[in-house]
């Protein structure tokens, strides 16, 4: 089968390396241009355009999908079918062009977590389960008819970049069985469910790392493995703002304003915070313009106390 790769994160590399491997043709690789990035803000190339590169790949750039050179280009090509992984979304004129259509992997169980971030927002909400699932690509975003699914069971205490690093790897698996089975004829794509399963993935904003310390101890700690790494978990304490890698829930009854330091070690137990209904141990911690570190060495370095409120105003402190 003759195909076209779109991507252009680390997410989408694992897919375009087993789909180059898999003994169907490769004509092109479409990825997103070269950007600035990193604090030198120094112009580098997509993920997904290194690994093309490697595997001696065409590798096509375009500024916009809805230029008309590309559709051109693009019909040149004469593809079977587009493999879309973590792209921008097609326009329908370039939906129209492979014979086929185009494949998209996604990783949730769809209907549920449609939208650009289900991975986060899926330990947002605690699920226990996730998985992938490969699509025929519609007009409407991740609504196309379903090719193949696999289930994983979220393990408890795995970030966002923890599990996508896993679901990378079982999509790409995925999308190649996809691509077999739809070659062969032995594959038929079925209609999603109706709107009783389907549930939003909204893209994230650095308001939703915010941790509201009025919430419960276990939606909180979902709340920091759910943004990490990104948009990243914080609250403010009188230093400024702190980021929280990591935390799980503290041992104990506690009923105090949520938000006060309960326990500052310096040689273990970090720091605890309270909650609405108890309290949460953070693990560790990154304040502004420092590195990351476990929360007892931040307590050794850093005037934090007990009694302190977290999420207040820097000059805010209880007693």
């Amino acid at each position: 089968m003759k195909v076209v790769f779109m991507g252009t994160p680390e997410f989408a590399v694992p897919s375009l390396r087993q789909v180059a491997t898999s003994g169907h043709e490769v004509l092109a690789v479409i990825t997103n241009p070269d950007r600035p990035s990193g604090r030198g803000r120094r112009t580098s190339a997509p993920p997904v355009k290194g690994a093309a590169l490697e595997l001696g790949l065409q590798v096509l750039q375009p500024t916009s999908l809805d230029a008309n050179d590309v559709a051109d280009e693009l019909a040149s090509l004469d593809a079977d079918l587009f493999v879309v992984v973590a792209f921008s979304i097609l326009p329908r004129r370039l939906l129209a062009i492979p014979r086929l259509g185009s494949v998209n992997l996604h990783p949730s169980l769809l209907p549920a977590y449609r939208g650009a971030a289900p991975i986060v927002w899926a330990l947002f909400n605690g699920e226990t389960e996730t998985g992938v699932t490969t699509f025929l690509l519609s007009p409407r975003v991740d609504a196309g008819d379903v090719l193949l699914q696999e289930r994983v069971a979220i393990e408890p205490e795995e970030t966002a970049g923890e599990l996508e690093a896993r679901l990378r790897e079982i999509g790409a698996s995925l999308v190649v069985a996809s691509l077999d089975g739809l070659d062969k004829g032995g594959l038929t794509p079925s209609p999603q469910r109706g709107a009783k399963g389907a549930s939003r993935a909204p893209k994230l904003g650095r308001e939703d790392g915010r941790l509201d310390w009025r919430l419960s101890t276990e939606n909180l700690r979902n709340r920091v493995r759910g943004a990490n790494p990104v948009p990243g978990a914080f609250t403010e304490w009188a230093g400024g703002v702190l980021k929280v890698h990591r935390a799980r829930r503290a041992e104990g009854g506690f009923r105090t304003e949520p938000g006060t330091v309960l326990f500052a070690g310096a040689k273990e137990g970090g720091l605890v915070v309270a909650t609405s209904d108890g309290a949460l141990q953070l693990l560790e911690v990154q304040p502004a313009g420092s590195p990351r570190m476990e929360a007892a060495a931040f307590v050794r370095g850093h005037r934090i106390e007990v009694g302190m409120v977290l999420g207040a105003p820097a000059d805010a402190s209880g007693g």
